[in-house]
Order: structure tokens, then C-alpha cells, then sequence
């Protein structure tokens, strides 16, 4: 019998109008909406139901916003019979995962991910961080690559391992743009420029990293109740205390997403069930191996996709 992971989406998964069908027929799903206007005290379900786009696109209402309408189609799927052997989530999306296998309470982690926004967007002035996605690039050349260029004083880092041929770089605008001139000298096809708030998944967040540290002491942690495959070691992680370290470290560290997917699958994991806004994740995994299952829970109609699962 195959295993079953659960998967959550990062930023840039979000569309004005996402949850609401949720909203509207699942009583849990309402609730957590309107558990995280009054966590927050501004009306975010309101933002994510009726936009406008450029609000719910800046990151400290995206972040809660996600959270948000992942969990509220995970309500919807509850009670269907199918539980995961393993849950993760891409950059914001772990948090998802967290609250999934019961180590964070949504109301602390709505406020914790709203938080992080904060900090990410205020740690590097608007304009002077990139990140670009670069095609068909070997890693350990563009590893190599921006390892260069950070040498000549103009930091970028790889920030995203998507799946083959699809890395995000990470950085100074002066140093992504110097690395996507350059990105075939790593065998790479292009660079695709992210429309971005900042240079997320790099060194320069650091003090956006600190401040989230203080935040994280002040919340409670419980031991997940299934394993959470961590961005920054790609392998799961079950103390408390160290889930809470690596959230801090996944601030500033690559995301290894094409690593955890084939960790999972060597876990003998062969359906992935995509929960939550978009279809992303489901695309990178279907790069990474052609042979397992990918579902999306990305609407209430969707939801009876998965009666083929239980």
C-alpha cells in the first residue's frame, strides 16, 4: 500500500476570490477566516475574497492569506477518510503543514506568518533585492556561479530547488542581475525575473530571520502528530525545538523542495495531494517523477478528487 503526503503552496499560489467557495459551505473553513480577522483585527477575508489584487500580492497580508484558505480546504477534506503519512509545505506553505500535524495553533500561526511578512518586506529596502528563476541550469554550476559573483560584492544565492531545471536565485537586484546574464555558464537557458518584494531565501533576511526567532520563543510547540518534511534539511523533523530553529534558518536558507519530494517518495509516498490555491506544487512534482499521483484540492469540486484515494 502506497503513502499519501500532504502538500501545502508558498507565495505566489494566491488569486483574489480563493477560499470563498469554502467560506460559503464549510462551517470550519468560515470559521477559520474569521478566526484570523479577529487574530489579526483587520477584515483579511475580505482582502481575499474581494481583493484588491495589489493588496492581497503585498506579502504581510499574502502570507496569512494563504494560510488561511489552505487550511480552510483542508477542513473541507476532513472526515473524507484520508489521512497523510507525511505533510510539507513550500517556504510559507510549512506552516500550513505545521498546523496540519498539530505543532502550531492556526491562531498563533496567523499571526506568526503576518509577522513574518512584516519582517521580510522590512528587511531589505524595496528595489534592491531580486530573485529570478533560471531554466535548465546544473546546481552545482550555478551554485558555483553566484558563489562568484557574491565574491565580487554583489550577493545572490540559490533560494529555491524547485525540481529539474527549475532553480530561483536570490539576492541583490545587482547581484541576480549579473547571475541571470550569466546562467549559461551553469547550462542554463534563461533567467525568468520574480515579481517579488524582496530577495526571500537569502542571507540579506537574516535580520528579518532574528526578529522572527523572538517571535517563534513566544509561541507554543507541539510534537507534530505526523512527520513534517523541513525545507532546509529536506528529511522530517519531530522536536519542537528544533521545528522551531529551522523556521528560523528557512528564513534565510534554500528551500529543497525537488529534495524533500524524493525523500518522500524513497519513504515509499506515491500520491501527493496538493491542498490549497493554485496547482503549482503539483506541477514541479510532476517534473520531479512522472510516476506518482498528484492531486489538487484547490476548490470544493475538486475535493471529490480524492474519493479515488481512500
Amino acid at each position: 500500500m502506497g503513502k499519501t503526503a500532504f502538500i501545502f503552496p508558498g507565495q505566489g499560489a494566491q488569486s483574489v476570490g480563493m477560499g470563498k467557495d469554502a467560506y460559503d459551505a464549510v462551517p470550519a473553513a468560515r470559521d477559520l477566516f474569521l478566526t484570523a480577522d479577529e487574530q489579526l483585527g483587520f477584515p483579511l477575508s475580505s482582502i481575499i475574497f474581494n481583493g484588491p489584487d495589489e493588496d492581497l500580492k503585498q506579502t504581510v497580508n499574502t502570507q496569512p492569506a494563504l494560510l488561511a484558505t489552505s487550511l480552510a480546504y483542508l477542513e473541507a477534506i476532513r472526515g473524507k477518510g484520508i489521512e497523510p503519512d507525511y505533510v510539507a509545505g513550500h517556504s510559507l506553505g510549512e506552516y500550513s503543514a505545521l498546523v496540519c500535524a498539530g505543532v502550531l495553533s492556526f491562531e498563533e500561526a496567523v499571526s506568526i506568518v503576518r509577522a513574518r511578512g512584516e519582517y521580510m518586506e522590512a528587511a531589505v529596502p524595496g528595489g534592491q533585492g531580486a530573485m529570478a528563476a533560471v531554466l535548465g541550469a546544473d546546481r552545482e554550476a550555478l551554485s558555483a556561479l553566484c558563489k562568484s559573483i557574491t565574491a565580487e560584492g554583489h550577493v545572490v544565492e540559490l533560494a529555491n530547488m524547485n525540481c529539474p531545471g527549475q532553480i530561483v536565485i536570490s539576492g541583490s537586484a545587482e547581484g541576480v542581475a549579473a547571475a541571470s546574464e550569466r546562467v549559461k555558464e551553469a547550462g542554463g537557458k534563461r533567467a525568468i525575473p520574480l515579481e517579488v518584494s524582496g530577495p526571500f531565501h537569502s542571507t540579506l533576511m537574516k535580520e528579518a530571520a532574528n526578529r522572527l526567532a523572538d517571535k517563534l520563543e513566544q509561541a507554543a510547540f507541539n510534537t507534530p502528530s505526523v512527520p513534517v518534511v523541513a525545507n532546509v534539511t529536506a528529511r522530517p523533523v519531530e522536536d519542537a525545538a528544533a521545528i522551531r530553529g529551522l523556521l528560523v534558518e528557512q528564513v534565510y536558507s534554500p528551500v529543497l523542495w525537488h529534495d524533500s519530494v524524493e525523500w518522500m517518495i524513497t519513504q515509499g509516498v506515491d500520491t501527493f495531494v496538493e491542498i490549497g490555491p493554485g496547482s503549482v506544487l503539483s506541477g514541479l512534482i510532476k517534473k520531479i517523477d512522472k510516476s506518482v499521483k498528484v492531486i489538487n484540492v484547490n476548490s470544493l469540486d475538486s475535493v471529490s478528487s480524492l474519493e479515488t484515494v481512500v
